[in-house]
C-alpha cells in the first residue's frame, strides 16, 4: 500500500502542475542575459593605459562588460551580452587588427549582432562602436579622441553627451576621468531602470602587484544603492587612483 501511495504521488504532482498551467520542468530564466548599461572605453597615450568604466541596474556588471589587455586595447560588450566577444576582440587586436577591423570581424561572425552592443579602443587609441538595431531603446554610442561611450536602455542621448563631455573636460589620471564620465552619465539619467552596480578597470604594462601582470586598477561594486559613489570611495583608498573626485 505504501509503495502504491508513493507511486501515485510521484505521478500525480507533475500532472496536477500541468493542469494548473505550471511547467514542472521549466528552468529559471538567466537574469544575466541582458546587460542593459552605459560604459566608456578609453586610452591614455601619456600614461600608456587602457580602461573601462561601466554602470547598470544589473548585478555585478563588471563581470560581463569589461575586457582589457595592456598593449592591446580595451572592450565593452553589452546589451544581450556575449562575453565571448571580449576575448575574441583582444585576440584580434593582439594579432594587429585595429579597432574598426576588429569590430567588423566580430559583427560579421555573430549571428546575434542585432541585439549586441560593443565599444572598442585599440593599442593606438583608435575607436569603434556598434549598436544592434534591436537593442533596447534608448540605445546608441558617441566617440571622441581616444574614447567611445555606449549605452542601451538609457533615459536618452543626453547620457552619452554628458559622459563624453565629462571625460574630455576632466583633468587627472585615466581612472579619474573614466569615473567622472560615469558619474556625469548617471547624473544625466543613466540606466532608465535605476542603479545597482558599477566597475572600473584600468590596465598598463607591468601595472599589477609587484609589477606582475597589467591590472593597475580593478574595482567593482556588485550591488549597492549608489554604486558609482561607492566605486569612487573604494578607488580613493589607493594612491594609484590619484583622485580628484570625492563622494558627496
Amino acid at each position: 500500500m505504501k509503495k502504491f501511495i508513493i507511486t501515485c504521488t510521484f505521478f500525480f504532482i507533475p500532472f496536477a502542475c500541468l493542469l494548473a498551467g505550471v511547467d514542472f520542468l521549466a528552468q529559471p530564466a538567466d537574469e544575466r542575459a541582458t546587460c542593459n548599461t552605459f560604459s566608456i572605453v578609453a586610452f591614455d597615450p601619456e600614461t600608456n593605459e587602457w580602461g573601462i568604466a561601466v554602470a547598470s541596474k544589473y548585478l555585478a556588471v563588471g563581470s560581463a562588460v569589461s575586457w582589457a589587455k595592456a598593449g592591446v586595447g580595451a572592450v565593452a560588450t553589452q546589451a544581450s551580452v556575449n562575453v565571448l566577444l571580449g576575448n575574441s576582440a583582444l585576440e584580434l587586436m593582439g594579432k594587429g587588427k585595429n579597432a574598426k577591423e576588429t569590430l567588423d570581424e566580430l559583427i560579421k561572425a555573430d549571428s546575434g549582432r542585432e541585439i549586441r552592443q560593443i565599444g572598442v579602443v585599440d593599442k593606438n587609441g583608435m575607436t569603434a562602436n556598434y549598436t544592434g538595431a534591436k537593442c533596447n531603446p534608448w540605445a546608441g554610442a558617441k566617440a571622441g579622441k581616444n574614447y567611445t561611450c555606449q549605452g542601451n536602455l538609457l533615459t536618452g542621448p543626453e547620457v552619452l553627451d554628458s559622459m563624453a563631455k565629462g571625460f574630455e573636460e576632466t583633468k587627472g589620471s585615466l581612472g579619474v576621468r573614466l569615473l567622472f564620465s560615469l558619474a556625469a552619465g548617471e547624473k544625466a539619467g543613466g540606466d532608465k531602470r535605476g542603479k545597482q552596480s558599477a566597475a572600473l578597470l584600468v590596465v598598463k604594462p607591468n601595472g599589477g602587484p609587484n609589477s606582475l601582470g597589467d591590472r593597475w586598477l580593478d574595482f567593482r561594486v556588485d550591488d549597492h544603492p549608489n554604486p558609482i559613489d561607492e566605486l569612487i570611495r573604494v578607488a580613493n583608498l589607493t594612491s594609484r587612483f590619484k583622485a580628484v573626485l570625492k563622494v558627496k
